[in-house]
């Protein structure tokens, strides 16, 4: 595999994959991790990765479940390009395909209500917040090419009735996420808090909403994710033992 400049190929200790990221770009981190442990999917099931990046999400689902087919929607061509060689790398093409465009361009690739799935690990911060840094690193982080509403916008055009939104954010961002995803009929139904540590507040939120789901929300146990003297938890230790997706 040909590397461009500035890109490195990081093994994920799972069942042989490899990503390729690059050293100026914004790279995966644990909360991809996470809301890949997050997500339940059955055998055969297709579903989307609303704004992939470098693809982590969508190869790692791969190796954790039995989906026919998984999508990822990247509107960078620079990122968008390193993910879908990551998936030739990978000799994943029959199940993943990465598409190069905005996720409001929805209509362009995929009919209402056609998937089983779709799962977001999204930009969470506010354009207002914006401070000067790598212009990949900004849109990877800040809602400048999508926010919340088109997030939860897309899901619901995606989504089968009855069927599974997975997304990882920001515990600020709470009451948006619960209000914005009721207006368009998607019912948070699990939530979950990650804390650095025990004595530190919660920094990732873990929710589950279901298209036309019932109301009624259940909230699971917190995940804390170090020990106070910085080793990880035995939580993300059973997470990264088990082939860093808690089994499959």
């Amino acid at each position: 595999m040909n590397l461009k400049t500035n890109e490195t190929i990081e093994d994920l200790q799972l069942n042989g994959l490899k990503i390729i990221q690059s050293n100026e770009g914004f790279k995966f981190g644990i909360d991809a991790v996470l809301i890949a442990n997050f997500c339940k999917i059955k055998r055969g099931d297709c579903g989307v990765d609303l704004g992939t990046g470098t693809g982590i999400i969508p190869i790692i689902l791969a190796a954790k479940s039995q989906a026919s087919k998984i999508y990822g929607v990247e509107i960078q061509e620079e990122v968008y390009e390193m993910a879908k060689r990551s998936v030739i790398m990978n000799e994943l093409e029959s199940r993943i395909e990465i598409i190069n465009d905005d996720i409001k361009n929805k209509k362009k690739y995929f009919e209402n209500s056609s998937m089983d799935f779709v799962v977001s690990n999204p930009p969470y911060f506010k354009t207002d917040t914006i401070k000067s840094e790598n212009i990949k690193k900004m849109i990877s982080r800040h809602e400048v090419k999508c926010n919340l509403n088109d997030i939860l916008e897309t899901a619901a055009y995606l989504l089968k009735p009855n069927k599974p939104l997975f997304m990882i954010h920001r515990p600020d961002r709470l009451v948006d996420l619960i209000e914005t995803g009721r207006k368009y009929k998607l019912e948070p139904k699990e939530i979950k808090f990650v804390y650095p540590d025990i004595k530190k507040a919660p920094n990732l939120i873990l929710i589950k909403y279901v298209k036309s789901g019932n109301k009624g929300v259940k909230m699971l146990a917190p995940l804390h994710v170090y020990n106070l003297d910085g080793t990880y938890t035995d939580e993300i230790n059973e997470i990264y033992k088990s082939k860093i997706l808690g089994g499959f």
